[in-house]
């Protein structure tokens, strides 16, 4: 079973900074692409930024210049560092990656898994 947990919401005045974080854990045995993804109320979830597993990056033209995501492969964990932040960031962000996992003795899984999101909030 893989579960993925974020950590580091919260709410900020604006120009205000957080830092998110995302820990896989369970059967892992590799993870290929991960990412942050977010979910404002009455609009559709957006990417944000994902990074591939040899560190290449993507961001959303919104968030360019003040979101740097990033990752650290020992700890099956990524990160994504908001400055700067604006009242239209406010969202709940999830955190999603691109994982096999073993499920048996000779079987692997490969999948999407999510986070449970965090709130990030953004207001004077």
């Amino acid at each position: 079973q893989v579960q993925l947990v974020e950590s580091g919401g919260g709410s900020v005045q604006p120009g205000g900074s957080l830092r998110l974080s995302c820990v896989a854990s369970g059967s892992i045995l590799s993870i290929d692409a991960m990412g942050w993804r977010r979910q404002a109320p009455g609009k559709e979830r957006e990417l944000v930024a994902a990074i591939t597993s040899d560190g290449s990056t993507d961001y959303a033209d919104s968030v360019k210049g003040r979101f740097t995501i990033s990752r650290d492969n020992a700890k099956h964990t990524v990160y994504l560092q908001m400055n700067s932040l604006k009242p239209e960031d406010t969202a709940v962000y999830y955190c999603n990656a691109h994982i096999r996992s073993r499920i048996g003795p000779f079987a692997t899984h490969d999948g999407n898994h999510w986070g449970q999101g965090t709130q990030v909030t953004v207001s004077p």
